[in-house]
C-alpha cells in the first residue's frame, strides 16, 4: 500500500527516542508533501514530492490530509458490563465520588453486573467498544481486569480481553487489577483480600498466561503502600511489569512504590509533590494523565505543565471505564489536554502516541512514523495545522484509521 498526497506527516524518525520529555514535547519531525509505503503491515518507508514508483500497489489518496500514528491509549478498563449512569445523576445531585462508593456503586457495583453476565455477554458488549476507539483513531490499547473482585470473575475478564486482541487489529497490552477496591465482605479484613490476591488470584492468572502487568489503586481509602509493595512483588515473581494507579484523591504514596518496583507507569497524578516530580524524572516510569476522568468527576486537573517544565515526560490516556470516564476518544482527550491541562498541540501529540506507546510497553513498534514500526496509522481531513485538530474538539477530523496496514 502507498499513501500518497500527504499534506504533512507527522511523528517522524528514523531512530526515535523510548520517549519525549521536558521542552522536547513541544516539537514532531515532519514532512510537508509527503508519501508512505506500507509493506507486510509495517511501515517500509517514506519520502517527500511526488510519490516514487511502486510495482501495482494500492493505492491512497490522502488529498492533502496529514498522516500520523494511530493513538496508542495506555489506561483503560473498556471491558465492563452495563452502565452506571444512575451515578452520574447521583453526582449531579451533589454525591461525591466517596459517597457514591460507600452506598453501594462505583467499582462495587460493576463487579456486581460483571458477575451476573456470562463470558460470553461480557464479550458481546464489550467488542463493540472496541471497535469504537478503532473507529476513533486507536491503534494500541491497554485494557485492565479489576470488576471481577473474585478469582472466576477476573480469569474471565481477562479472557475476554484476550479475546478482543485475537478478533480486533488492536494490540493489545493486559493488565490484572484484581487490586482495584476491596469487595464489601473483606472490608473488615483487608489483608485477607491482599492474600487472595497474592496466592490465588496471581497464580491463576500467570497460569493461563493473560496479563502483561500488574496494577494496583494505591490511594486514600483504597490499598496502602505497604499493601501494594507485597502485591507488585508477588506479581513480579510470574512477570508481570506493574503499573500502579497513584495520587488521583491525595498524595498516596503510589509513585514512591511505582518507582521503586520500576513500574512501567503511574497514572492519575491529580495531586504530585516537588519529591515525587524529583523521583519520576530520574526513573523510567511514565506519568500518565486522565482529563477524561477529571472532566467527568469534577475533581481538579493534573498538572501537565508542572510537570512538563520540570523536564518530565507525560503520556495522556483515556481511563475508558463506566464509572468515572465512559469514553476512547483520544480526540476528545488531546482537547482536555490543551484546553485543561495547558499543554501545547505537539505536547499532546507525543503524549498520545509515542509516550503512550512506551506507557504500554510498545516504544520499539508503536507511537511514531519509523520505518520497521507496525504501520498503525490516521489520515485526516485535510486541515491548516495539527493544531486544528485538538481546536476542533465534538468535531472529528478523521478520515481512515489503518491497523497493521489494513484499512479499517
Amino acid at each position: 500500500m502507498v499513501l500518497k498526497n500527504i499534506g504533512s506527516l507527522l511523528v517522524t524518525d528514523l531512530e526515535p527516542a523510548p520517549w519525549v520529555a521536558g521542552e522536547e514535547m513541544a516539537s514532531a519531525g515532519s514532512l510537508s508533501n509527503a508519501w508512505l509505503v506500507i509493506e507486510q503491515g509495517k511501515i517500509a518507508c517514506y519520502g517527500e514530492g511526488e510519490v516514487i514508483p511502486f510495482r501495482d500497489d494500492e493505492l491512497v489518496d490522502c488529498k492533502g490530509g496529514m498522516v500520523m500514528p494511530a493513538f496508542c491509549d495506555s489506561h483503560t478498563h473498556l471491558v465492563y458490563a452495563g452502565s452506571r449512569e444512575k451515578e452520574y445523576e447521583d453526582k449531579i445531585r451533589g454525591l461525591s465520588y466517596q459517597e457514591i462508593a460507600r452506598r453501594g456503586g462505583g467499582i462495587l457495583n460493576s463487579a456486581r453486573l460483571l458477575s451476573k453476565t456470562s463470558e460470553e455477554d461480557l464479550f458481546e458488549q464489550s467488542l463493540p467498544r472496541a471497535c469504537e476507539i478503532i473507529r476513533s483513531g486507536t491503534g494500541a490499547v491497554e485494557i485492565k481486569s479489576g470488576y471481577g473482585l473474585n478469582t472466576r470473575d477476573e480469569l474471565k475478564m481477562l479472557r475476554v480481553i484476550k479475546r478482543i486482541a485475537r478478533e480486533t487489529e488492536l494490540t493489545i497490552r493486559s493488565t490484572f487489577l484484581g487490586a482495584h477496591t476491596f469487595p464489601a465482605e473483606f472490608e473488615s479484613n483487608r489483608d485477607k483480600y491482599v492474600q487472595l490476591v497474592i496466592e490465588e488470584m496471581i497464580p491463576a492468572v500467570a497460569e493461563e498466561d493473560l496479563a502483561d502487568f500488574i496494577d494496583v489503586f494505591c490511594d486514600r481509602g483504597f490499598f496502602t503502600v505497604e499493601q501494594t509493595r507485597r502485591i507488585l512483588e508477588a506479581g513480579a515473581k510470574y512477570g508481570l511489569v506493574p503499573k500502579i494507579h497513584a495520587n488521583e484523591l491525595d498524595l498516596s504514596g503510589g509513585i514512591q512504590v511505582g518507582v521503586s518496583h520500576h513500574a512501567r507507569s503511574v497514572d492519575h497524578l491529580e495531586f504530585i509533590s516537588e519529591e515525587e516530580l524529583a523521583l519520576l524524572k530520574n526513573s523510567g516510569t511514565m506519568p500518565t494523565i486522565l482529563p477524561g476522568a477529571s472532566l467527568f468527576l469534577g475533581l481538579e486537573y493534573a498538572e501537565a505543565r508542572r510537570m512538563i517544565d520540570s523536564g518530565l515526560p507525560v503520556a495522556l490516556a483515556s481511563d475508558y471505564n463506566p464509572g468515572s470516564s465512559p469514553s476512547g476518544n483520544m480526540e476528545l482527550v488531546m482537547s482536555l489536554g490543551i484546553i485543561q491541562l495547558k499543554m501545547v498541540p505537539y505536547e499532546v501529540l507525543n503524549a498520545v502516541t509515542r509516550n503512550g506507546a512506551y506507557a504500554m510497553g510498545l516504544e520499539e513498534t508503536h507511537g511514531s512514523v519509523t520505518p520497521g514500526k507496525v504501520a498503525n496509522l490516521i489520515i485526516t481531513d485535510p486541515m491548516p495545522g495539527f493544531g486544528f485538530m485538538p481546536y476542533s474538539y465534538g468535531t472529528s477530523q478523521i478520515k481512515k484509521v489503518i491497523l497493521n496496514g489494513k484499512i479499517q
